[in-house]
């Protein structure tokens, strides 16, 4: 169904997360792989989701090429807690102290996803609470140590083991906590398909 309204679109996902392209694919969608290489810092006083929409739209502006049948997608998320952004951890040691950071405690994950065109640029965010049970510093360690969850915001993919074992709670999307909010993705290309 979107495929065939975007019959006359070329969509581009500007994310070399596998995770994403996963999703593009399982939404049946043609579309190609642009990347380009940022600098993800946004200003001190951003909070929430004032700093994924922020991030999101930087990757964009470094698209300067588009044509005019061209939907370009980025996306940033991160996780908030404690009003701070948790990003990507460093190493081992820093996945380690994020997660016991969330253990016994709920936080935010927010996801905004940005639409470039030639003619608009529209932002859109979710937000999903998880909540983590207690976990012991052995579970910590094992699934840090097994898994080297380094490219994921907030030291966890909730579709590994330690989601299986330790997310109590979720209020949102699921899919957003992966990094993508699959129907405000395609409620918006469809938006768009019709304008």
């Amino acid at each position: 169904m979107l495929k065939d309204l975007l019959k006359n679109h070329t969509v581009i996902l500007a994310s070399g997360s596998p995770r994403r392209q996963q999703f593009f694919k399982d939404l049946n969608l043609d579309f190609s792989i642009q990347l380009k290489e940022i600098d993800e810092i946004y200003p001190d006083h951003l909070k929430a989701e004032e700093i994924s929409n922020y991030l999101a739209q930087l990757k964009a502006k470094a698209f300067t090429d588009l044509s005019p049948k061209d939907i370009l997608i980025t996306s940033d998320t991160i996780v908030w807690h404690k009003n701070i952004a948790l990003g990507k951890p460093k190493d081992l040691e820093d996945a380690k102290k994020m997660i016991a950071s969330l253990s016994n405690d709920t936080h935010e994950v927010i996801t905004s996803v940005c639409f470039k065109t030639t003619k608009q640029t529209i932002v859109v965010y979710h937000t999903t609470k998880v909540t983590f049970k207690k976990l012991s510093s052995q579970e910590i360690s094992y699934y840090v140590d097994t898994y080297k969850p380094l490219d994921k915001a907030g030291a966890y993919g909730i579709q590994e083991w330690l989601g299986f074992i330790g997310i109590s709670d979720i209020q949102g999307s699921y899919f957003n906590v992966m990094g993508m909010p699959t129907h405000l993705v395609y409620e918006t290309l469809i938006e768009i398909a019709e304008s």
